[in-house]
């Protein structure tokens, strides 16, 4: 037992020594990268062959290790240095991303070789994410043309879900986004990305990630308005995506509206201070067409200032014009008012004046043919309540 004791001060230095010099070794990507580079060098832009290569590679070379050179090499041509240049000194390839045709067909069979890639090595899926945030940081040192391929490629692999929409954090960076690089950029990104999927499969992983509400902070803080990113991203072909962010917008102002409601109930404000603006505001028809009061507790705040015929018509007024500007939200007039009724926000004889004669010409023939029936049952309703109360005399 005390021989043994003794020797292990012995044994853990020769131990350390050897991990020290194996580990200098070990970290030379100098070997690696030259084996990577002959291997697309002999596959040329036979992408089929190139997938093949590196699977094959793989269990002879060290990827774990070395995931960052093996993709500056697939894309760049070799080893980056910070700011995205290539090393000097380092061996380079011609068959690379940076190198490949700028089109949408030679970017998605490009995918397909990251793709094929990690899904054999399952390890590489980290290391890649964080190549690609790397590589969006770099984008100043970059040219025009392999910033497009770059985007155009960022945003297959994003509808694809090989990679995370949180990388796009990258391209909040303050230089990036002072020279329009980062705005530019998402054009071709979410052109991509859209053409590949749709814009709900761009909503769905934004708002994964918490980033469904940061796509403004692409503009500098004296251009972060709804009405210029509507504009940039809707000249550039993109109007699905200016009405996402736009929606966005209007859902966290709601948010920030029923905070301060709530606030302000719990301080006994008076409810004369609700406007009707605000009211409306608290009504809120979702993408699929179902409507819903976003609180019960707010019908006596909506109630305050309905409380005369004038302004229950005027609220009628508003959501018609709203479900009017808002097209997906035509189908939801009806339930809306029938909702209100319900909450005795709206009254029946403003519901029935409305119908007849104070209706707006916006939307007229679709709101009318849906509030047919509903108002029938009123008039029903209304005239049975009246032949009881003869009688009752």
């Amino acid at each position: 037992m005390n021989n043994q004791k003794q020797q292990k001060p012995t044994l853990t230095g020769q131990r350390f020594k050897t991990r020290k010099r194996d580990e200098k070794e070990r970290f030379d990507p100098t070997q690696f990268q030259e084996s990577i580079v002959q291997g697309l060098n002999q596959t040329g832009t036979d992408l089929e062959a190139v997938a093949k290569f590196l699977d094959a590679s793989g269990a002879k070379l060290d990827y774990r290790r070395y995931a960052e050179t093996l993709f500056d090499i697939l894309v760049a041509g070799g080893m980056l240095a910070p700011g995205g240049t290539l090393s000097d000194d380092m061996t380079r390839t011609e068959f690379c991303l940076f190198t490949a045709q700028e089109d949408l067909e030679t970017m998605q069979a490009y995918a397909q070789v990251f793709n094929k890639l990690i899904r054999r090595y399952k390890y590489l899926e980290k290391g890649f994410e964080e190549e690609i945030k790397k590589l969006l940081l770099f984008l100043k040192g970059f040219t025009e043309s392999e910033r497009n391929k770059l985007a155009m490629l960022t945003g297959i692999l994003l509808a694809n879900g090989n990679i995370s929409a949180s990388i796009l954090c990258s391209l909040f960076n303050e230089n990036l986004v002072k020279e329009g690089v980062s705005a530019a950029f998402a054009v071709k990104l979410f052109k991509s990305w859209i053409n590949e999927k749709d814009i709900n499969s761009v909503a769905a992983s934004l708002r994964k990630v918490g980033m469904d509400n940061r796509l403004m902070e692409l503009f500098p803080a004296n251009k972060r308005s709804c009405e210029h990113f509507s504009k940039y991203f809707t000249d550039a072909g993109l109007k699905e995506l200016s009405d996402f962010a736009r929606n966005q917008q209007s859902i966290g102002a709601r948010k920030e509206l029923q905070k301060e409601l709530q606030e302000m109930m719990a301080r006994g404000d008076p409810q004369k201070e609700v406007s009707l603006s605000q009211g409306l505001n608290l009504i809120t028809p979702s993408c699929s067409g179902t409507v819903s009061l976003m609180n019960i507790q707010y019908s006596p705040l909506l109630k305050a200032f309905t409380s005369q015929g004038q302004s229950e018509l005027s609220l009628l007024l508003k959501i018609q014009e709203y479900c009017y500007d808002n097209i997906h939200f035509m189908k939801a007039f009806q339930k809306i008012v029938v909702l209100l009724y319900k909450a005795d926000v709206l009254s029946e004889e403003a519901i029935l004046r409305w119908y007849t004669e104070a209706h707006l010409a916006k939307g007229k023939s679709v709101f009318l043919e849906q509030m047919k029936k509903f108002v029938e049952w009123l008039k029903n309703a209304e005239e049975e309540s009246e032949s009881e109360e003869e009688e009752a005399d």
